[in-house]
């Protein structure tokens, strides 16, 4: 963090904690008050109105004046750490990660402990535990988790030029090698040019964000950002696995089997070479499969079936399938004292959160309303068709509303209906090939624990690592210079890192 932010979180801090015994909030609202104000980002150009048809239901189905506001994605962080520094605090708060301010906050005591509370609601009682234990602040709940498919790596390749060539789809890196190869060296488009790579990655330096570079570190052995070696947790890049799975993706930037601006490549770009006949494969989550497919039938109706194949989550070097799962949720829904300040009033916010996830608001915030914008076939939602202006304002609206979902408890709207049987089978063995992939996923042990130090400087520290694993893999340092890197982590504040998470770790077990 810059120290703008840096003094601004610790404003945030001393500000919630004063507003708990202050008046900061206005009047306290009654414990059953008919009134709730939430503060939720949206991300698309404008925000739901406040008289639209998906907040009317929503009342509706409350029994609740249902106050919102909408701030924008991207200034969002922001925007709730100012709103936390300010007499206007909503009763209910989407917040987008465990941030530096919102641990602070939290631990200063800004916003409700849930962890003995969810259990009382049949809605937020959740079946993945896992989950909302990687959602805690070491150990405590501050708040309902949003879940999100915890498993969604997949390997995606040009089908078309894997059966040109004879090719099978990679089951292990080995494979995955080979395929590469072929698809750079073989002329998989038949043009007699050599204008091809086997795989495509755009600039991704951060460490333990789900980038192909993580994914093969986990698929070599090394974990999910933290494991366990003998009895201690560390980092991954402390391990030997880390070195051999980033020895294996220099060997394919060397024999320029991946985009050679790979450390500058746009991400907002990255279906470009795939979709254009240059680049043969994309390592990322499993939902990009529909949309390149997409890409292909919006460009030829009539032949867009034979494009794209995927698998999942591909074997180690010694056989091994490790799989690489995220920490299956995306912030959650926090409740500040501020604003609620009593077990009463507390009760009241949990009721509604408990309404929000049930069926009838699952389904509101992610189909729409039925007769409107979709109807039920076969047990999945349709998109009804022509689209009406009032349905297209709603499939509009929902994009923003989902960021209230959780979830916790599994899906509870209906399921999309594609648009052709083709795409309704790929979907399909999409969610069965992550499923499978589930039984052998590889958690993050840390996930839970927060470490002061690596709250005050976290960011620095993952930059000197992620950097240097650029620079090597870029042939700008040799591995000696990531190895020292590694060790300048440790003595730059990541031995104290290592020391918390340990501590915190044994606590918790």
């Amino acid at each position: 963090m810059n120290r703008r932010k840096i003094t601004l979180a610790t404003a945030v801090v001393v500000a919630a904690a004063l507003g708990l015994t202050a008046c900061g909030g206005g009047e306290a609202p009654a414990a059953d008050s008919k009134s709730i104000s939430i503060m939720a980002p949206f991300l698309e150009a404008q925000p739901p109105a406040t008289d639209g048809a998906v907040q009317k239901k929503f009342e509706e189905l409350t029994g609740k004046d249902v106050n919102i506001t909408w701030v924008p994605n991207s200034s969002y962080g922001d925007k709730m750490n100012i709103t936390l520094a300010s007499t206007e605090i909503p009763q209910i708060m989407v917040v987008q990660s465990k941030s530096p301010g919102f641990v602070k906050n939290a631990e200063a005591g800004a916003f409700w402990d849930l962890t003995d509370k969810l259990k009382d609601y049949p809605n937020l009682k959740t079946t993945f535990p896992e989950i909302q234990k990687n959602s805690s602040v070491n150990g405590k709940v501050y708040g309902v988790f949003r879940a999100r498919g915890p498993m969604r790596t997949a390997v995606m390749f040009r089908q078309d030029w894997l059966d040109k060539l004879g090719l099978k789809a990679p089951e292990t890196t080995e494979d995955l090698y080979n395929v590469a190869k072929a698809f750079t060296e073989r002329d998989p488009d038949g043009n007699g040019q050599n204008d091809t790579w086997g795989i495509t990655i755009p600039k991704w330096g951060a460490l333990g964000t789900n980038s192909p570079y993580d994914f093969i570190e986990t698929w070599y052995g090394a974990g999910n950002r933290w494991t366990e070696k003998d009895g201690k947790l560390i980092p991954s890049f402390e391990t030997e696995e880390f070195l051999e799975a980033n020895r294996f993706v220099k060997k394919m930037v060397d024999e320029k089997l991946i985009n050679p601006d790979f450390a500058t490549f746009d991400g907002t770009k990255w279906n470009e070479p795939f979709f254009n006949g240059k680049g043969g494969m994309i390592v990322d989550v499993d939902s990009r499969v529909s949309v390149l497919i997409n890409l292909f039938k919006q460009a030829n109706p009539n032949d867009f079936q034979n494009k794209v194949g995927f698998v999942g989550n591909l074997q180690g070097p010694d056989g091994e399938l490790r799989a690489h799962p995220t920490d299956g949720y995306s912030g959650f829904l926090a409740v500040p004292k501020a604003s609620v300040r009593t077990e009463a009033e507390l009760k009241n916010i949990l009721s509604f959160l408990d309404k929000m996830n049930g069926k009838e608001l699952a389904t509101l915030f992610n189909n729409g309303i039925e007769g409107v914008n979709f109807a039920v076939e076969d047990g999945k939602a349709a998109t009804i068709k022509p689209e009406t202006p009032e349905g297209k304002v709603v499939n509009t609206d929902i994009k923003s509303y989902a960021q209230l979902g959780t979830n916790v408890t599994g899906n509870n709207f209906y399921p999309v209906k594609q648009p052709s049987e083709y795409e309704q089978k790929v979907y399909d063995d999409r969610l069965k090939l992550m499923a499978e992939d589930l039984k052998s996923a590889v958690y993050n042990p840390a996930a839970p624990y927060v470490s002061p130090t690596y709250v005050a400087k976290g960011a620095q520290l993952d930059n000197i690592v992620a950097d240097a694993r650029i620079k090597y893999l870029a042939g700008q340092i040799n591995e000696q210079g990531l190895k020292d890197a590694i060790q300048l982590w440790s003595t730059s504040g990541g031995d104290k890192v290592k020391e918390e998470i340990n501590k915190l770790w044994q606590e918790n077990r």
